[in-house]
């Protein structure tokens, strides 16, 4: 800020004998106006440049304010008033002072310069062109008046890029272009709005709010900071405090385009969004997932609430059985919110009921990772077991049996399976049938080993790992298991019929 109020260069005067600074507006001689007065407005200005100089600018403005008064018409008082306001950061009331200075002496170069560096500090940088020209007509080497005429043009560059950016959508930039043009109008509220916004659009809520709370602040009729402040509620999917916002910025601004667009969105994402939670549940799935689709296509941009809708329409789906659909479904909600633990709940859900487990494991790990409850490790556990049980053999697929199957089910189905793979009846086969045969074989037999025991079946079917509780699987002869199973030697034997067909015959 110290370049805003920089130019208005005064000193503190020897206490002998004041005087104002070389470069500081000088003393009008105005026959009409009483010497007295003159001399006490005077008096009044080297007082605010003590304070100025002691940047004490209250105190300074307070005197400035007095030799106003005493004489109204000197136009290095408004100058040098217009820069203390600077300091102040008040660029408005000093483009004020700054303006009237030069209507009292259109040559008095440094108001030009203090009017041009007001309009630059408030974002009007056409505006500032202006005047930093007409400076340099008046005084064609002032440097301050050049570089302050390049930062202007800087400025306007900014604004033109920045246009083109958020027309292409590319909010990081315009971010950027304002944050450059900021360093030269930071009291602009239209750039600070346009960051806002952007900022907003990126999902940075608490920057965005920031900004647009700031401006509320010292405006709180601004229309454009209600509108940012409604579009993060909005976003965040506080969707009726968003209502509230984008309504009063329509009260301020009738004609608020963007913000009449945002409250018609939110008013009627709302509506589908509830009419399909009723929907669901009245136990009407079909309808809630139609209403959930026509709530998605609303606004794209709304990622908090879309992903919330994605994860209610893929619990609908898991409630058609439709599986897959519904991991998709929540798959789209955590790609718009990966902070979002329901949608990697429901997702690992429906990874369990179709035996995907290592998927399951995945969601269940991320989910406990961030909230360690009983309930989350308990999923995660289960998950897990699931995940163990199923890289180890699956004895029940092997005989052919469901998991519900009886002991009469599993001895019949050892017969049928022992019998279709026992090696003799393979014997003419190729020596790579043979193998696999045989391999076939010992599978059955260590299957029956294990489902036909109910100790060892309860076991294998908790998941516990069978070789830590001492069954060497590899151990056993399924060549035994079947003799036992069929009655011991010279129960049966396989006799040819034909090339490739076998009997059994039982003694």
């Amino acid at each position: 800020m110290a370049a805003a109020g920089g130019d208005c260069d005064v000193i503190m005067a020897p206490a002998a004998a004041p005087v104002p600074h070389p470069e500081a507006p000088g003393m009008f001689d105005d026959e009409d106006e009483d010497a007295g007065t003159r001399r006490e407005a005077e008096s009044f200005k080297e007082q605010g440049n003590a304070f100025y100089a002691k940047k004490d600018y209250n105190e300074a403005y307070n005197y400035y304010t007095k030799a106003i008064d005493a004489c109204p018409s000197n136009a290095s008082y408004y100058g040098n008033r217009a820069a203390t306001l600077m300091m102040l950061g008040k660029f408005r009331e000093a483009l004020g002072d700054a303006q009237q200075s030069i209507r009292m002496d259109d040559s008095f170069v440094r108001g030009h310069l203090r009017e041009g560096k007001c309009h630059l500090c408030l974002g009007n940088a056409m505006a500032a062109s202006r005047c930093f020209q007409r400076a340099l007509e008046l005084d064609h080497k002032n440097a301050q008046a050049q570089q302050e005429l390049n930062n202007a043009r800087t400025v306007l560059e900014y604004e033109k890029i920045a246009e083109a950016d958020f027309e292409k959508r590319d909010f990081r930039k315009v971010v950027f272009c304002m944050d450059r043009a900021l360093e030269f109008a930071p009291a602009c509220h239209r750039f600070k709005i346009l960051k806002a916004e952007c900022l907003a659009l990126l999902g940075r809520y608490p920057e965005a709010q920031s900004v647009a709370s700031d401006i509320l602040r010292i405006d709180a009729t601004n229309a454009d900071a209600l509108y940012v402040r409604g579009l993060c509620l909005y976003y965040e999917d506080c969707i009726e405090k968003a209502v509230q916002f984008f309504v009063q910025a329509l009260r301020m601004a009738p004609d608020h385009d963007k913000a009449c667009i945002a409250c018609r969105n939110a008013k009627a994402l709302k509506a589908k969004k509830d009419d399909g939670n009723k929907a669901f549940k009245e136990g009407n799935y079909q309808l809630a997932f139609d209403l959930y689709t026509e709530a998605l296509a609303i606004d794209p941009n709304n990622r908090k609430t879309n992903a919330k809708l994605y994860c209610n329409r893929g619990t609908v789906n898991s409630k058609l059985r439709k599986l897959d659909e519904a991991i998709e479904d929540c798959t789209n909600a955590i790609r718009l919110d990966d902070t979002y633990i329901k949608a990697y709940l429901r997702r690992a859900q429906c990874y369990m009921d179709t035996e995907q487990f290592e998927e399951a494991v995945r969601d269940y790990e991320k989910v406990y990772q961030t909230e360690k409850t009983k309930e989350h490790k308990q999923l995660l556990k289960n998950a897990q077991l699931e995940l163990k049980k199923m890289k180890r053999k699956d004895y029940y697929k092997i005989l052919g049996v469901d998991k519900n199957a009886s002991e009469d089910e599993i001895k019949k189905a050892y017969r049928k399976r022992a019998l279709m793979h026992h090696p003799d009846r393979h014997s003419s086969a190729s020596v790579e049938i043979q193998k696999e045969e045989e391999k076939k074989f010992k599978e059955v037999g260590e299957a029956f080993t294990i489902l036909s025991d109910p100790k060892k079946k309860a076991r294998y079917d908790s998941g516990q790992d069978l070789e830590e509780d001492g069954m060497n699987m590899g151990d056993f002869d399924a060549n035994n298991i079947f003799k036992a199973f069929f009655g011991g030697p010279g129960g049966f034997s396989f006799e040819a019929s034909g090339p490739g067909n076998f009997f059994f015959q039982f003694g």
